[in-house]
């Protein structure tokens, strides 16, 4: 028998449109190389527009779910993604709380891209008191990042990304990629953060459109690459170049948001195949699509 790949277990909500949630994160993690298990967090009624309600799974059966397949399978890293409700805050951190050895990669959905609220600030601040001191590397984007790191007791707190970014780790978390596609810059600048500071920053092409669900991509191809082994600096460079190839493969399948297409260098291997085949002069056919 061959030799399992690497296991990530994830946890997090479904999106019957494919674009994002747990959908996204078995497309990711499958085409980098790794065997996901998924533990439903909550299920949405959503489309590529925005989310119009979520149903929290029992906090029970979170806990059975992941406990079942953690007793069954050696897992590589988590994933956490939305979770749909303070109870399964509390049940997910206690979960993983169990499995310290085991890379937390945490990806603190708050709202979806149109706006709607996927966790009320006591969510969030569950999320800072239970899960940032047992994660390995939170990826938010600035906008998740200033809620994340708001001193609730400031009316005037406005954090800039490096304070943020300090907050965070100071939370207990050891590292953090703030993103910044939400930023008003020519380039999306993506900068890691640990202990020390910046550990470094990456610039990338600000694509035309939106995406529904680039950023559980990135997180989920952060779990792949460190659960094949590679250390953060370039685990992270890699999932970045990962998903902004698969935000530039996109396409619109709905009215709303693109679709990153996490199989993208399947359709360019067989694009080149199609390249050169012979055509009926024997010859490559370079003109083929």
């Amino acid at each position: 028998m061959s030799e399992a790949p690497p296991i990530v277990l994830v946890f997090s909500a479904t999106d019957p449109t494919g674009g994002a949630g747990m959908q996204a994160d078995i497309l990711t993690l499958a085409s980098m190389g790794c065997h996901p298990l998924s533990v439903v967090t909550a299920i949405t009624v959503q489309d590529t527009m925005g989310v119009d309600d979520v149903f929290a799974i029992d906090a029970d059966w979170i806990t059975d779910q992941a406990r079942c397949v953690l007793e069954d399978m050696p897992v590589a890293a988590f994933k956490i993604g939305v979770m749909g409700s303070l109870e399964n805050v509390a049940a997910i951190a206690e979960v993983v709380s169990d499995y310290p050895e085991i890379p937390l990669i945490l990806d603190p959905v708050l709202a979806s891209g149109r706006g709607d609220e996927l966790a009320n600030d006591e969510m969030v601040s569950a999320m800072r008191e239970l899960l940032i001191p047992q994660t390995t590397i939170i990826t938010p984007n600035s906008l998740e990042a200033r809620r994340l790191a708001l001193d609730e007791r400031d009316d005037k707190d406005d954090p800039g990304m490096i304070e943020c970014a300090r907050r965070i780790v100071a939370a207990g978390c050891e590292y953090v990629l703030i993103t910044g596609t939400h930023e008003n810059t020519a380039q999306v600048i993506n900068t890691l953060y640990g202990e020390e500071g910046v550990v470094g920053a990456e610039s990338w092409p600000r694509l035309p459109g939106q995406y529904h669900g680039s950023g559980c991509t990135l997180a989920s191809a952060i779990a792949a690459t460190i659960a094949n082994g590679l250390p953060m600096a370039e685990a992270v460079k890699d999932a970045q170049e990962y998903t902004w190839q698969s935000l530039k493969a996109a396409f619109r399948a709905g009215m709303g948001q693109h679709i990153p297409d996490r199989l993208f260098w399947a359709r360019e291997e067989e694009r080149d195949e199609k390249e050169q085949a012979p055509d009926a002069t024997g010859k490559p056919d370079k003109e083929a699509p």
